[in-house]
Formats: structure tokens, C-alpha cells, sequence
């Protein structure tokens, strides 16, 4: 009996400890978080978008936990060539998003303007994290070496940890977003949330390529 309790406690701090790690790390305004507020405002796509942000953030912080974290500190040449074209990405949506936001239009408005199709909205999605080097030394590095040092048989719990809090901050952005809704009616407060957008987008660009 009192094994069995041991075993649970054990499994449900290794698991505490990684929920409390993914959430100091997601929570932060980046590229991913900006677009799919936006999506979730738009209501597009949301849950299709929330699930793959999820399970994305899953795939790399298991990744890192079980051995892939020492790949990219091997290959420093594979961080260069990531950082190159994020930068490249998110340069291009900055200033599209800028050229969107030099005034307000109906095409700034929540219900109109061209929506995107899921793909179109998928692709964009995977841009924002693939190509994001800050991505991966949030998920892959430090989760995994975090996660790398928990003992064995309490790894998988710390990773479902992590990705728990990824996939709640994700659902809480997309589907909280509609509480913004009356404010964000009016064409103004698109231009400006354009507008920061596209200037978070060209600072995470630069900082890319200075570092």
C-alpha cells in the first residue's frame, strides 16, 4: 500500500515540476502566441490550431527528454541554419502584418477579410514554431535537460508535465480570445494589434540573426 502511494507521489511531483516549467516557459509573447490569438480572435481554425500547438510542444519536449537535446549541441551548424530561415519567415509576416496595419479597414475586421483555409492556417502555424530556434531550446533544450535528469521511470510523467501546461496556455489564448471580441469590433483595434504584431515579429527576426 504504502509502495503504491509512493509510486503515485513520485510520478505526480515529477509531473508538477514539468507543468510548472512548461508554463514559466509558454507564457511569454512570441510569433506561435501572436498568431494564434489572432486566430482566436478571427475564430478560425481554433481548435485544429490549439491541438497542433499542443501536440507540436509534445513531440519536441519528448524529443528532448529522450535524447535529442544532445544532437543540436553536437551540431551547432543545425541551429544556424534554423535561426537563417526563421528570420527569413518572420521578417515576411512582420511586414505584411505592418502593411496590414497602416490604417484601419474592413479587411481588419474580425468578421471579414479573406479567411485562411485550414491548410493556409496549418502552414503558417508551422512556420511560426518549426522555424523558431527559441522553440527549440525552450522545448527540446531546456525541457530535455531538465526532463534528462529526472530518473528514468519518472521522464514520461515530467514530459506529460511540460506538455500539459502547453496545450492549457494554448486552449486559454484560442478560446479565451473571444472574450476580447467587443473590443476588438472595431477596425482600430486590429490596426494596433497588427501593428504590434508586426513589430514582435521583426524584433524576434533580428534578435535571430544578432545572436
Amino acid at each position: 500500500m504504502l509502495r503504491g502511494m509512493n509510486f503515485d507521489l513520485t510520478h505526480f511531483n515529477s509531473y508538477t515540476q514539468g507543468l510548472l516549467l512548461g508554463t514559466t516557459l509558454i507564457v511569454a509573447i512570441g510569433a506561435q502566441n501572436a498568431f494564434v490569438l489572432r486566430q482566436g480572435l478571427r475564430r478560425e481554425h481554433v481548435g485544429a490550431i490549439v491541438l497542433a500547438c499542443g501536440l507540436t510542444d509534445a513531440l519536441l519536449m519528448a524529443a528532448g527528454v529522450f535524447g535529442l537535446a544532445a544532437l543540436i549541441n553536437a551540431e551547432p551548424l543545425l541551429t544556424r541554419l534554423i535561426s537563417g530561415a526563421g528570420a527569413i519567415f518572420l521578417t515576411g509576416y512582420g511586414l505584411r502584418a505592418l502593411w496590414r496595419a497602416r490604417r484601419p479597414g474592413a479587411d481588419l475586421h474580425a468578421a471579414q477579410g479573406p479567411r485562411l483555409s485550414l491548410r493556409q492556417a496549418l502552414l503558417q502555424l508551422a512556420g511560426f514554431t518549426l522555424l523558431n530556434p527559441h522553440v527549440y531550446l525552450d522545448t527540446v533544450m531546456l525541457v530535455g535537460s531538465v526532463g534528462a535528469q529526472q530518473p528514468t521511470a519518472l521522464r514520461l510523467a515530467f514530459m506529460m508535465g511540460a506538455a500539459s501546461a502547453s496545450l492549457l496556455w494554448f486552449a486559454l489564448l484560442g478560446y479565451g480570445a473571444r472574450w476580447l471580441a467587443p473590443w476588438f469590433a472595431r477596425p482600430r483595434a486590429w490596426q494596433i494589434l497588427d501593428a504590434l504584431i508586426g513589430l514582435t515579429m521583426l524584433a524576434l527576426a533580428a534578435k535571430l540573426v544578432f545572436d
